[in-house]
């Protein structure tokens, strides 16, 4: 039953959204070069790695810039060691920075959805080198599959370490249900329009 709903409400969205989809794609098209999807490996329900969709916001060289960032600067080998991510990250492009702002850049995920490689809310998708940071936590993740969305997402976003992220997908696993679901998707609308903690 959760799965036929996931599967209607990304489709509809899909078909709703087509035309900013496409002026998104066209406008990332013109602002830089390069593809206009990021393809990413993330590990998802059982460990099993799949090819997550989001629309590009970074120069092509972001890999380089971020290993170079972290062997150069301790600074932000601190703050990459904590978040996981920068506050203000140079890679960013001048569109990426307004997409990551209103979190239009994983739209694409829905295709994910769809797939079933991801379910419209869950714990993200981690990378396979953040497994670690996971702890004994990890093994109640592989349990479901990752989310579009989140519990953390809607209590600090990325204002949060990647600690009480963990904390937060524990709490969403111990206490999963349609009702959350809903309740979550319902105030993740409201945490995307005011662009809290999103870069």
């Amino acid at each position: 039953f959760r799965r036929s709903i996931e599967i209607t409400l990304a489709l509809l969205s899909l078909v709703i959204l087509s035309p900013i989809l496409i002026l998104i794609a066209l406008a990332i098209a013109l602002d830089s070069p390069g593809p206009v999807l990021f393809k990413q490996i993330r590990l998802g329900r059982g460990g099993k790695s799949f090819t997550m969709l989001k629309y590009r916001t970074m120069d092509c060289s972001s890999e380089w810039q971020l290993a170079q960032m972290i062997n150069e600067d301790i600074i932000y080998q601190q703050i990459w060691a904590t978040y996981q991510k920068f506050p203000v990250d140079p890679r960013l492009t001048r569109l990426g920075r307004f997409l990551r702002r209103f979190s239009l850049d994983e739209l694409p995920q829905l295709i994910n959805v769809l797939r079933g490689d991801m379910s419209l809310v869950g714990p993200r998708p981690i990378l396979p080198e953040q497994r670690a940071l996971y702890g004994s936590a990890f093994s109640g993740y592989i349990q479901v599959r990752p989310g579009l969305t989140g519990l953390w997402q809607v209590n600090g976003r990325n204002l949060i370490s990647f600690a009480d992220r963990v904390y937060w997908d524990q709490l969403y696993l111990e206490n999963r249900s349609l009702a959350l679901d809903a309740a979550i998707l319902v105030r993740t609308v409201g945490v995307v329009l005011h662009g809290v903690g999103a870069y």
